[in-house]
């Protein structure tokens, strides 16, 4: 029994010779908060190290007094002595004045009026921003409104979604907006310099006999993609263990293998990820060497948390580090949303993405998968970081997106972009804008700021008002000088300059019947959406007419617009269903 503790203070010399110490600390702001990716220098080694998602550190040292160096972007570096024996508390000091608290901008606004709030919708473990549906407002009292245009999608896809798996569509995630902009209408090529063009059409409502559909098309001018400067696109991949289903990272690997097809020579991408694996995954390639960037794309593999706040900070760090002056720098993210690590609600991906909005690096969102699928994460990640938003709910949608929509997705043709409507109150005793309806938390903000949105080559922006006019249906042949003008706001990609364009609203009345097609689709889709939100503003409109609508109206040569007609029948016999049961008396 006596070896034994020999043997034991035998060792304890041996290790004595080469002992090791462990520093621990953190690292915060000067509003202590903590800093995340602070780059860490043992001078002792030269080995690089960094701060945790909460700014904590642990470092093995040879000695138990070393020296570190700490430097982070943002932040002055500084050069400390520390003690392995002693708790290092850092405070960073910042190069620029703290970035104050974005404020909830709104998507459309009318001066002068505040509205209620109501509550958030989930369904399961998905999260929908809740959105309070546009009212009516008398024009005398209210004869301007605004809305923001943007390209975003995301909306439509996935409805698409909820009914081909036969389930009802959460309320909150019917922007009925994005399921307008879906679809191509008529194109209108703007005429010498323009960024646009501009439509109108005035008709019976055919869900409301006693009032109007005002029709605005707006179209953005195309892009000439040769004389288009240089690409620099960060892929930024969420490669978590909640992405390993088939529809999340595999159908992300298909979308941006197909994505490269559409690459030139002088373009540059770059792939950082974030899950199990985080930081730079492919260093910026050339767009020709797509061998290299397929290969990438194929290795990737699904595992570990979803640190999303460092993912985003070090793709907007790689894309600055690349930033092509007058070309197109673009990050585009690829998730379900589902952040667990690092800033996770709407408010802090808010802060966050404010904070590169001066950048002019633009955001595109592209959401995946179901049950978990953070909609309104992605939403105000799209929204506030310039940028646009898609849901990939399978590979078509995913080619139509990246490849076949390649020049509305990535290159812009304006920022900032919003419309002024200002009524003609002697003709117009109230209206209503349908869809670009607000979220709640930005009605519950005072200071009423409408958010522009992003532009993209060639898009077709079309945007319907149910009005009540004040003098009895006129007759196809009435002419009025102006039922409205219209000021459509924007700037140009990489400038800051203010511009503007204006249209001319005429009240040119036609029956509904003999409105062109594009006109009585989107009708159609429009009223798809409030019987699908079950919106008291649709009367008691029944899906049969929807389906004879769109029977009607739709482009057979469109395979989107003939698959629209699918999904209709298919919520007719889910909400069907749902009002039987609603029906069916209780027994005791």
């Amino acid at each position: 029994m006596k070896t034994l503790p020999i043997i034991l203070y035998t060792l304890l010399i041996c290790l004595s010779g080469k002992a090791q110490y462990y520093l621990r600390g953190e690292v915060k702001d000067e509003s202590n908060n903590p800093v995340s990716n602070v780059r860490i220098m043992l001078h002792s080694s030269g080995y690089l190290y960094y701060s945790g998602n909460l700014g904590g550190f642990g470092i093995t040292l040879p000695n138990v007094k070393d020296s570190l160096t700490l430097s982070a972007d943002g932040y002055y570096p500084s050069s400390i002595s520390v003690n392995a024996t002693e708790f290092q508390s850092i405070i960073m000091k910042a190069r620029f004045p703290a970035t104050p608290k974005p404020l909830n901008r709104l998507l459309s606004l009318t001066k002068n009026l505040s509205t209620e709030e109501l509550n958030r919708w989930t369904v399961a473990a998905e999260t929908y921003s809740s959105l309070v549906e546009n009212e009516f407002l008398p024009a005398d009292r209210y004869p301007e409104t605004g809305f923001a245009i943007n390209i975003n999608k995301a909306s439509y896809s996935n409805i698409r979604r909820f009914l081909n798996m036969e389930n009802s569509v959460p309320p909150d995630a019917i922007r009925i907006e994005e399921m307008l902009n879906y679809f191509n209408y008529d194109y209108s090529l703007p005429s010498g310099d323009s960024t646009f063009s501009f439509r109108s059409a005035v008709s019976s409502c055919p869900w409301n006999s006693n009032n109007q559909l005002l029709f605005l098309q707006v179209c953005a001018k195309k892009a000439n993609m040769d004389s288009i400067p240089s690409a620099n696109l960060v892929f930024l991949i969420d490669v978590s263990g909640s992405m390993d289903l088939p529809n999340r990272l595999p159908l992300l690997k298909s979308a941006f293998s197909l994505m490269v097809n559409n690459l030139r020579d002088k373009d540059t991408v770059s792939i950082v990820v974030y899950g199990g694996v985080n930081g730079v995954w492919l260093t910026p390639t050339s767009g020709g060497n797509k061998k290299k960037i397929l290969e990438s794309i194929a290795q990737l593999e699904p595992g570990g948390a979803t640190p999303g706040e460092g993912g985003i900070r070090a793709a907007y760090r790689l894309a600055k580090s690349q930033f092509i002056k007058g070309g197109t720098n673009r990050v585009i993210l690829a998730t379900d949303g589902d952040f667990n690590v690092g800033e996770q609600s709407e408010e802090e991906l808010n802060r966050l993405i404010s904070s590169y909005r001066t950048s002019d690096i633009y955001l595109t969102c592209l959401g995946v998968g179901m049950g978990n699928y953070k909609d309104s994460k992605l939403e105000v990640l799209a929204n506030r970081g310039k940028g646009n938003f898609a849901y990939l709910d399978n590979e078509k949608e995913a080619e139509k997106v990246l490849m076949e929509e390649f020049a509305q997705t990535i290159y812009a043709v304006a920022k900032d972009a919003y419309i002024d409507i200002h009524f003609d109150p002697s003709l117009i005793k109230s209206y209503r804008l349908i869809g670009f309806d607000n979220k709640l938390n930005a009605l519950s903000d005072t200071s009423n700021i409408l958010q522009g949105g992003e532009i993209g080559s060639g898009h077709t922006l079309m945007a319907l008002l149910e009005i009540e006019p004040t003098q009895p249906r006129m007759d196809s042949g009435f002419l009025s000088s102006c039922l409205a003008k219209v000021s459509l706001h924007y700037q140009l990609p990489n400038a800051d300059t203010a511009r503007m364009e204006q249209y001319t609203v005429p009240y040119r009345f036609s029956n509904f019947n003999n409105l062109p097609k594009y006109y009585r689709f989107a009708s159609s889709v429009a009223l798809f959406g409030g019987l699908l939100k079950n919106s008291r503003f649709v009367g008691k409109a029944s899906w049969d007419e929807l389906l004879k609508m769109a029977g009607a109206s739709y482009d057979i040569n469109d395979v989107s617009q003939k698959e629209y007609l699918q999904l209709i029948e298919k919520a007719k016999k889910i909400y069907h269903k749902t009002r039987k049961k609603k029906n069916i008396p209780e027994t005791l």
